[in-house]
């Protein structure tokens, strides 16, 4: 059976709906091997090495990573316009810049957070008795750095030519491996909380190999050939220009759950393994509307470069309406699995219990943010990149920057902290649905579209 799936025909439920179970499942195994580390860090070491693991470690990845996999977002666009569009040359052009940019940039980064990490994590405010674990955690997972970026951006060329399953594939593979080498590396071996991150280095390293090796037996212009690696200019300008945006989006993101982190952490260890702990436990909310809005990017993307314009609305409009259903259902299931889910991931009473508390700050809110994912996915594919960055940096990052400078003082307690999610998600929903209904940006994206088109075959 074709593992690719071309969304510029058929019905549009269909397709989306096949395109978008592989990756989903993908990023459940991506969600399952990290909750593995936190079930075994937190039964095996006790709640500071959870809070050592999961806790400032885990944003400030978030935050780097983020950047990157925002650059990512740029060159899946670009390519699945190229395929949309029918125009090999420059999808083969795009695939090797992308990736030989991406190469460069993971050594970069091993060696940045590498020597980052220590002032990085004081800067958070991480409490004194993790502290010394979480720098150990942070620079060996930053080890893996080229290959979390490699396996990314590969996992983002396939799906940008409609193929979701051989990602899943591959990452299957690693979220197995992962588990078996945390159940070595931290339940058998004394390596503590090193064990963990070694585990997710090691697991993510083999996942990036076997996709770079599929992408050299692929039949296509993706497929990877070494001897044209190499940046292209033009290709590189375009992604950037696309990809930069969603990168400092995605980093914004993070740095504000990192501001609130570093509030977080204000409140001790208990806190923060809570607060962990919840982050693992909803984890399938974010990892399904994650699925949700790649799926629909590349459908935008692919429908954009063929000029199906009016199938591009309509499968905004369903695809919305879809994840509007499950997102409920979610909600609803979360909430009534609390109790019982969340000691996976902690034995100690109050841990639970307080967590438990912060859920009802999160879960019955899931809905307004499938606004913002659908509708920032679908402006992204089209190429309007920019102008949602600016709606998500003031409606999300700033006003919730504001709210820990401003409320969380007045206020002092961790259910502050966490009233800022919802009422930055409210605002920045509807931002997003007057510039979605009220602007010109199909138009923008056209002219510029074409205007990068006549650039490069000038």
């Amino acid at each position: 059976m074709e593992s690719r799936q071309d969304l510029t025909r058929g019905n549009i439920l269909k397709k989306l709906t096949l395109f978008f179970f592989p990756i989903l499942f993908g990023m459940l195994f991506f969600q399952l091997y990290n909750t593995v580390d936190a079930i075994v860090v937190g039964r095996c070491l006790g709640p500071a090495a959870l809070a050592a693991v999961g806790g400032s470690p885990a944003v400030i990845t978030n935050l780097v990573i983020g950047f990157f996999t925002g650059l990512g977002t740029g060159a899946t666009v670009v390519i699945s316009q190229y395929y949309g569009a029918r125009d090999e040359l420059q999808l083969r052009r795009a695939v090797h810049t992308i990736l030989c940019f991406c190469f460069m940039a993971g050594l970069v980064l091993t060696g940045f957070g590498w020597l980052s990490a220590p002032w990085s994590l004081e800067a958070v405010k991480t409490p004194d008795d993790i502290l010394a674990d979480s720098i150990l955690y942070l620079r060996i997972y930053y080890l893996g750095a080229t290959g979390m970026l490699l396996f990314n951006i590969g996992s983002g060329i396939l799906r940008a030519v409609g193929d979701s399953r051989w990602p899943l594939v591959f990452l299957g593979i690693c979220c197995l491996l992962n588990i078996a080498l945390d159940l070595v590396f931290v339940a058998v071996l004394p390596w503590g909380v090193a064990g963990a991150a070694a585990a997710t280095v090691v697991s993510l390293s083999v996942s990036a190999a076997l996709l770079l090796l599929h992408l050299g037996r692929a039949e296509g212009p993706w497929r990877l050939r070494t001897g044209e690696l190499r940046i292209d200019p033009v290709a590189l300008r375009r992604i950037l220009r696309l990809g930069i945006p969603a990168a400092v989006q995605g980093s914004m993101y993070s740095l504000s759950n990192l501001i609130l982190q570093a509030a977080v952490n204000h409140f001790g260890t208990v806190t923060v393994a809570a607060w962990t702990a919840l982050g693992k436990f909803d984890a399938l909310f974010w990892v399904t509307s994650n699925a949700m809005g790649t799926a629909l990017c590349t459908f935008v993307g692919q429908n954009f470069g063929a000029g199906q314009f009016e199938r591009m609305r309509r499968g905004v409009r369903q695809w919305l309406a879809a994840d509007l259903v499950v997102t409920a259902l979610l909600s609803v299931s979360l909430l009534a699995l609390a109790p019982v889910m969340l000691r996976m991931f902690s034995a100690d009473a109050e841990v639970i219990s307080l967590a438990r508390r912060l859920m009802f700050y999160f879960a019955p809110f899931y809905v307004v943010w499938v606004f913002i994912d659908i509708l920032s996915n679908a402006l992204r594919g089209a190429g309007d990149s920019l102008r949602p960055m600016i709606i998500s940096l003031v409606g999300v990052c700033l006003l919730r920057i504001l709210w820990v400078l401003f409320v969380v003082p007045r206020w002092n307690t961790i259910d502050c902290v966490s009233l800022s999610y919802p009422f930055t998600w409210c605002v920045t929903a509807l931002a997003f649905l007057i510039y979605y209904r009220h602007s010109p940006w199909l138009d923008r994206c056209r002219h510029q579209a074409a205007k990068s088109l006549a650039g490069e075959r000038a």
